[in-house]
């Protein structure tokens, strides 16, 4: 775990305790491009020394310098910085439309952002952005493990959720019936031992529909309408 601290100049540090020193967020996003630009050189078969890297559109021109000098900390040459929705719009061919208004729906496993362009001529304009940072794929898991630990501990009695193991399973399974409910209209949570009483091991079985899955995540869905709204 990190502490974050600022130091002397005002500038934020992250305190790693295990290594006894502090790192800017600049280092630590150097770390991640870093990693990426090592795994794209294995898959290519060549050194990869130059990037183009995509950061959120609202991002204002200290962050996206920030992330330029993580780029040249990482060892990468920064050709140039984009915005996330231009990238994706572009990994949709959408730059050879002509004229059209776009809006870009971006939920991530942690943060959402809405962003509307325009696109003309291969030209993209933000008309404009709006988001939720603390909105994600993760509120999704999360109810899932909720409803779970309530219907085991409805069934048995027994509420586990200061155990930290079996929540992290509960929190993978839960991550898997939602990705698999995509295609599927009902999917089975099998995770067998998943604590224990003085009367044995307990086992928990459920079957989660898309149906109820839908309900479960109502609220989360309304949260991400209200960007959608603004932008």
């Amino acid at each position: 775990s990190y502490i974050a601290k600022t130091d002397t100049q005002g500038n934020i540090k992250l305190e790693c305790p295990a290594l006894k020193r502090d790192f800017a967020a600049e280092e630590m996003s150097a770390e991640v491009l870093r990693k990426l630009g090592d795994d794209a050189s294995k898959y290519l078969g060549e050194q990869v020394k130059q990037a183009v890297i995509t950061v959120p559109a609202y991002f204002n021109d200290s962050q996206r310098q920030a992330t330029k000098d993580s780029g040249k900390i990482a060892g990468l040459e920064v050709l140039r910085i984009i915005n996330e929705p231009t990238a994706a719009s572009l990994a949709y061919g959408l730059d050879k439309k002509n004229n059209e208004t776009i809006l870009v729906f971006d939920l991530g496993g942690g943060t959402f952002d809405v962003s509307v362009l325009e696109v003309g001529d291969g030209v993209f304009e933000v008309l404009s952005t709006a988001g939720d940072t603390h909105l994600g794929g993760d509120d999704f898991d999360d109810k899932i493990v909720k409803w779970l630990l309530n219907e085991f501990k409805n069934e048995s009695g027994i509420d586990f959720k200061t155990d930290r193991q079996a929540l992290q399973r509960l929190t993978e399974a839960s991550e898997k019936a939602k990705v698999e409910l995509s295609n599927l209209t009902q999917t089975e949570i099998n995770l067998p031992f998943i604590t224990a009483t003085s009367t044995g091991p307990k086992h928990l079985e459920r079957v989660l529909t898309r149906g109820k899955f839908e309900e479960l995540c109502s609220s989360v869905i309304d949260r991400a309408r209200h960007p959608v709204d603004s932008a």
